[in-house]
């Protein structure tokens, strides 16, 4: 019931949508009913002699016995005049009629659902698609990617198909058999009592059987998450998995995981294909037991029930079926959708753990001094970063150095805000990066990663991305500064060449390249450089590397370095042990430390 509420919420804003076609849905029930309620006049024309018919109606009331002695009277009236040939095109000519305004409010009625269905999986997607963006960097490190795009296509897929389809019978069908139910009453109420027992007998079998298709589904769509999961790690390490010959572990894993996904499919299959035959069995063995008792009625000759009205009443009984089996199917597709519902409602429900606070401060330039004060930060419980302390002042290079799994890249995560620190803060200008508006955080920096990531679109695009309007003249010269610019214009169509999927069309010295200069393009006070040059051949690590040195000369820079020769002009050199800042100092200082860690290092590389 929670995930049935928290999808009419998406409705909400359409709900206008909704009433339209709740209004078509019960004049469509109205017309419909009108089709079927002429089976008796139809049948009275046809085995009747009417000798006996014509006598006055009486006075008019709202009951039952009136309208059918009025109908009785005028049928009578209109036989007389035009025979039975002209009372029998008349009522075909009605139910023609009323079958045309049926279909025509059923179509109006599907026309404004469908709209309401388009745009809340629209909405849907675009919540999702949102709450990916304002989540942690830190969520996705846990989560499998074949798992979070599984949810935003399959299962709002699944959602629409399964639920939002559904509800659109649910919308429909109850109104119809409300109506169809209100005419039983009228016609026999003592029948019309008796289904109404047997009905909830036979809705409390199906619901039994459609009980675990809820779980059957939620676990399918976990293992098509798994089963992406291996096809997107397939094709992303390729080359890997062909130098290594692995091609055959790969294919054992997929049909491992293909086969599980095909069972458990066959399994929500076999649930949701028995629930229309279910229906319809049970729905007969209702019809016969009326037919029974109805026939018990008319043989018993008590005026209970005339033949030609149990004929009609079985009749728009029998018309209350396909609703009823609809709603079954429906009720089984909800519960199969259900398992999509939970698995979005995690996502969206996932902690933003890095949020702006109300108020936050806004910081459009660096003017003092970066400070990590009292930092620690842990990842799944283990710290990895331990009571660090470090001031950056403005127009340093600082140079962070270490072992790898340090905590290098961690502390450079934290200046933009990527993750936030457990204890203690990090400052710009004495302000706390957390109060300050996230937009104005990381406008004031420019980042370089150790892995380039490259989006598939033009050089321009990418070089400019971010920016709200494209400067063609600062994109060439960003692009020179970093030594993009040549193989740029060696392409087909210059900078309006694609770079292909993250930059596949690229050697990795140009991603790298291209990357430096969409840092440079937004032209900020702060840097942070991850091994910026690691990817770069000699040549190209030498032009950039002075590139990079004249542009951190009015800048002020945080370099992760890997390559301890590319760091000896850094103005204090940070050394990370374990988490730890075990040496500070220059270049110079820190080899001239007898037993230092960063003289070890440096041996090593030397």
């Amino acid at each position: 019931m929670n995930n049935i509420r928290l999808l009419l919420k998406y409705f909400a804003p359409y709900k206008w949508s909704a009433v339209r076609s709740i209004c078509y849905n019960i004049l469509g029930g109205l017309f419909s009913l009108m089709t079927f309620s002429l089976v008796a006049p139809f049948l009275k024309i046809l085995f009747s002699d009417f000798g006996d018919a014509v006598r006055p109606a009486g006075q008019f009331s709202l009951t039952v016995e009136s309208l059918q002695a009025y109908l009785r009277f005028y049928l009578a009236e209109f036989v007389s005049i035009h025979g039975k040939a002209g009372a029998l095109a008349l009522v075909v000519f009605v139910v023609i009629g009323a079958s045309f305004f049926k279909n025509a409010f059923i179509f109006l009625s599907n026309n404004s659902m469908a709209y309401i269905r388009a745009c809340t999986v629209r909405d849907l997607r675009q919540k999702l698609y949102d709450k990916f963006t304002r989540l942690s960097v830190s969520y996705f490190t846990d989560a499998r990617k074949g798992d979070v795009m599984t949810r935003i296509s399959n299962d709002v897929q699944e959602i629409e198909i399964s639920v939002v389809a559904s509800l659109t019978m649910m919308f429909r069908d109850p109104l119809t058999i409300v109506m169809f139910v209100v005419y039983l009453f009228a016609v026999n109420y003592q029948l019309t009592l008796f289904a109404m027992l047997l009905l909830p007998l036979s809705g409390w079998f199906i619901g039994r059987t459609g009980k675990s298709l809820r779980s059957t589904s939620f676990e399918g769509q976990a293992s098509l998450g798994k089963l992406l999961t291996i096809v997107d790690e397939t094709l992303t390490g390729l080359r890997i998995v062909k130098v290594f010959n692995a091609e055959d572990k790969m294919k054992r894993l997929f049909r491992a995981a293909n086969e599980r996904y095909s069972k458990i499919f066959k399994r929500v299959a076999r649930k949701h294909l028995l629930a229309s035959p279910l229906s319809e069995f049970l729905s007969t063995i209702v019809v016969m037991i009326l037919l029974y008792a109805g026939g018990k009625m008319v043989l018993g000759g008590k005026g209970l029930m005339s033949p030609e009205m149990l004929i009609a009443y079985i009749v728009v009984f029998s018309q209350i079926i396909p609703p009823a089996k609809s709603i079954t199917s429906a009720w089984f597709s909800i519960q199969k959708g259900m398992a999509s519902i939970e698995r979005i409602d995690e996502i969206l429900k996932a902690e933003e753990k890095i949020t702006e606070k109300a108020g936050a401060i806004s910081k459009p330039s660096f003017e003092h001094s970066i400070e990590f004060r009292d930092v620690w930060y842990a990842y799944n419980s283990e710290p990895v970063l331990k009571d660090i302390n470090l001031t950056i002042n403005k127009g340093e290079t600082v140079a962070i150095v270490g072992r790898s799994g340090a905590g290098k890249s961690t502390l450079a995560d934290l200046l933009p805000r990527l993750i936030d620190v457990d204890r203690g803060a990090v400052m710009i200008d004495g302000i706390d990066v957390r109060d300050i508006k996230q937009k104005d955080l990381r406008h004031l920096m420019g980042i370089v990663s150790q892995t380039p990531i490259l989006f598939n679109a033009p050089f321009r695009e990418n070089i400019a991305f971010g920016l709200n309007s494209i400067d063609m003249q600062k994109v060439e010269e960003a692009a020179r500064i970093a030594n993009a610019h040549e193989f740029i214009m060696d392409t087909e169509s210059g900078y309006d060449s694609l770079v292909g999927e993250s930059g596949n069309k690229l050697s990795g010295g140009q991603r790298q390249r291209v990357s430096i200069a969409r840092a440079i393009m937004t032209n900020p006070p702060l840097l942070i450089l991850d091994e910026a040059t690691s990817a770069l051949d000699t040549e190209s690590e030498r032009l950039v590397q002075d590139a990079i040195l004249k542009l951190m000369e009015s800048r002020t820079s945080l370099v992760i370095a890997h390559r301890l020769s590319t760091i000896q002009r850094a103005d204090k050199i940070v050394v990370l042990d374990e988490g730890r800042i075990v040496e500070t100092g220059r270049h110079e200082e820190l080899i001239a430390k007898p037993d230092g860690f960063y003289k070890k290092l440096y041996s090593y590389q030397s």
